[in-house]
């Protein structure tokens, strides 16, 4: 039945769809769309919505579509739904290190991208509401090697203040994470900031991403939709794929950087281990 969602874009709502019937297996051929509603508690349209984003004319297409399926054979038993989302995400690591291969265009856009960036004092990471936490992880090890790192990870008034902020400082470039479902404030902070003269590096989801229009070089990781909300290790993993291009750059001043926290962290005692 995973065969059927995969690689479509659902609504939060629609992902409860999907979740109600991979919980109920081969049970979910027998249910009607308004006992799926009631059991997904959403509305009745909204099944048969959900039924036309994957591309049946209505609900009535897409129960036959899991009747045909046949009921799993017990002598090969198949994961159920949360090994099935974890075994994705290692499917999309997998495909993204064999785009990381020497020789390959992804090798090199992320390159390119390294050299806008290192260069950049200070160096604004832009990330906001799903983006937030791949935009911090970045940013927190990235301060590790570079002098000015700068978060930005609040959207509103303030935001537009601090990338002219940052650009008045001697930014020259932008680190920009956009995942899905693309906030607007995203995209518009993206315009603000190549208004400002500011090179923009988006790491979002798709080649096809609305960022990726505003952006001087794109890389793109999937992120995974077989649960309720988006699971982001390929986002994450090539965030620091970017980071070791960074300091791939001047290996020596990376490490005297690090040398230096790590001799302060001692000194104040910050980690236990």
């Amino acid at each position: 039945m995973l065969a059927l969602f995969d690689g479509v874009r659902l609504t939060p709502s629609q992902r409860r769809i999907a979740q109600c019937l991979l919980e109920r297996g081969a049970r979910a051929a027998y249910l009607s769309s308004g006992e799926v509603a009631e059991l997904a508690r959403v509305s009745q349209p909204s099944v048969t919505r959900f039924a036309m984003a994957l591309g049946y004319p209505g609900y009535p297409g897409l129960r036959k579509a899991i009747r045909d399926l046949g009921e799993p054979d017990p002598a090969h038993p198949v994961d159920n739904e949360l090994q099935d989302a974890v075994r994705g995400e290692v499917a999309t690591l997998a495909r993204l290190a064999d785009r990381l291969a020497d020789g390959t265009g992804e090798r090199s856009a992320v390159a390119d991208a390294a050299k806008l960036l290192s260069g950049s004092r200070p160096l604004p990471v832009l990330g906001l509401r799903a983006a937030a936490p791949v935009a911090g992880y970045f940013g927190y090890f990235a301060a590790k090697i570079h002098p000015d790192v700068r978060v930005l990870d609040q959207g509103g008034t303030l935001l537009t203040d601090r990338l002219e902020q940052a650009r008045a400082a001697g930014a020259t470039a932008m680190l920009a994470v956009v995942l899905p479902r693309y906030p607007r404030e995203a995209l518009d902070a993206l315009r603000d900031a190549r208004t400002a003269g500011l090179s923009v590096v988006v790491l979002t989801d798709s080649p096809v991403s609305p960022a990726a229009e505003f952006a001087d070089a794109v890389l793109t990781a999937a992120v995974g939709s077989r649960l309720v909300f988006d699971l982001q290790a390929g986002p994450m993993a090539l965030a620091m794929v970017l980071l070791q291009a960074i300091c791939d750059i001047e290996p020596a001043q990376s490490l005297a950087r690090l040398e230096e926290f790590e001799a302060s962290a001692a000194r104040r005692g910050v980690f236990v281990a």
